[in-house]
């Protein structure tokens, strides 16, 4: 069974947004059939065969989630946090605020599920999802490139 050094090593490797298939994928490779993470802590619970479990220590101060659920205010920090507008602990809060208590990672079916304290369904993703999130900081980050090789450019050419 999985461990969580292998979970940790895992997450420092491909934790991010833009390799989120590649990390589920790779939980899923060492086991893990499925993951909820708490925004109130941050803690996280993994799930294995045969009821086998690996809770992950809190890795931020407690958060208060909204008593009732706002979606339109859920999608609009989700949305910041996949354009690289926010941070973890900013999208954190904000998702906090708007009523999410959790988030749910299907690691053999490979869909990541948002849910409120009342336990609702607030929104379903896929990996296709995922995949356009990837591409999307790819674009931003081939941005950035050209950008540079621009501000490059225009400082040798203003030395001639």
């Amino acid at each position: 069974m999985f461990t969580l050094q292998q979970i940790d090593n895992l997450h420092a490797r491909l934790g991010k947004a833009k390799t989120l298939a590649q990390y589920v994928r790779a939980l899923h490779a060492i086991g893990v059939e499925h993951y909820d993470s708490y925004l109130t802590d941050g803690h996280s619970e993994y799930f294995g065969k045969d009821g086998y479990k690996i809770v992950c220590p809190p890795v931020h101060d407690l958060l208060v989630i909204a008593e009732v659920s706002q979606r339109d205010s859920f999608l609009r920090h989700l949305r910041r946090h996949e354009l690289g507008e926010t941070g973890y602990m900013d999208m954190s809060r904000g998702l906090a605020e708007s009523g999410i208590e959790k988030w749910s990672v299907d690691a053999v079916g490979m869909t990541m599920t948002f849910y409120d304290r009342a336990g609702n369904a607030m929104l379903v993703t896929g990996s296709s999802d995922w995949v356009r999130y990837r591409n999307l900081f790819l674009r931003e980050a081939q941005a950035m490139a050209l950008l540079l090789v621009l501000h490059v450019w225009e400082k040798t050419c203003s030395r001639v």
